[in-house]
């Protein structure tokens, strides 16, 4: 199933909850703990994700912190490859490489261990549950070109499409997303 039919992709989006007014006002959250919670979907979306990617000969799946860990590590596992961890600033134990990004109002970062990918030239993945403005995701690819490795694409469950994200991370990458909202 390496595509998703119109009614599959209406399924998963049928168990994604919309919060209004988080984190502040006017924003309307995705929430994917109703998509995570359904068996079903979850089951469907991981089955896609599998399909779609085992053929592209991967070594690490890359996940963003922190619903791209979900993501991430239960594809690495099904596709018999390592998963790597893209964590804020302060939060890896071992020696680092890090990135910085710009917000609305400032800068953040985001790190990966310096031996994350153990050696240079692996085909990396990038996973994340959904691409907004794309400051994180543009971050996380220029990370992993930093220490060598070939981005093969970018992978999110939500776009969304309004915010033209993949506007900013194209330059670095292929995108994939499974599920648009316009």
């Amino acid at each position: 199933m390496k595509t998703l039919t119109p009614e599959q992709k209406r399924f998963l989006l049928s168990t994604i909850r919309d919060v209004p007014d988080f984190p502040k006002p006017g924003i309307i959250f995705k929430d994917i703990t109703t998509l995570l919670n359904n068996a079903e979907a979850f089951t469907l979306l991981m089955d896609h994700l599998e399909a779609r990617y085992k053929e592209y000969d991967l070594d690490f799946i890359a996940g963003i912190e922190s619903r791209g860990f979900i993501f991430g590590a239960a594809l690495a596992s099904r596709l018999g490859i390592g998963f790597v961890p893209v964590r804020k600033k302060g939060k890896l134990p071992y020696t680092t490489v890090s990135e910085k990004y710009s917000l609305e109002y400032g800068f953040d970062e985001i790190e990966i261990h310096i031996d994350a990918f153990r050696g240079s030239g692996k085909r990396v993945l990038l996973i994340d549950d959904l691409i907004a403005t794309g400051g994180t995701a543009e971050a996380a690819a220029k990370l992993i070109k930093k220490v060598n490795e070939e981005l093969v694409e970018a992978c999110f469950i939500i776009n969304l499409k309004f915010l033209e994200g993949e506007k900013r991370l194209s330059p670095h990458t292929k995108i994939y997303s499974v599920l648009e909202i316009a």
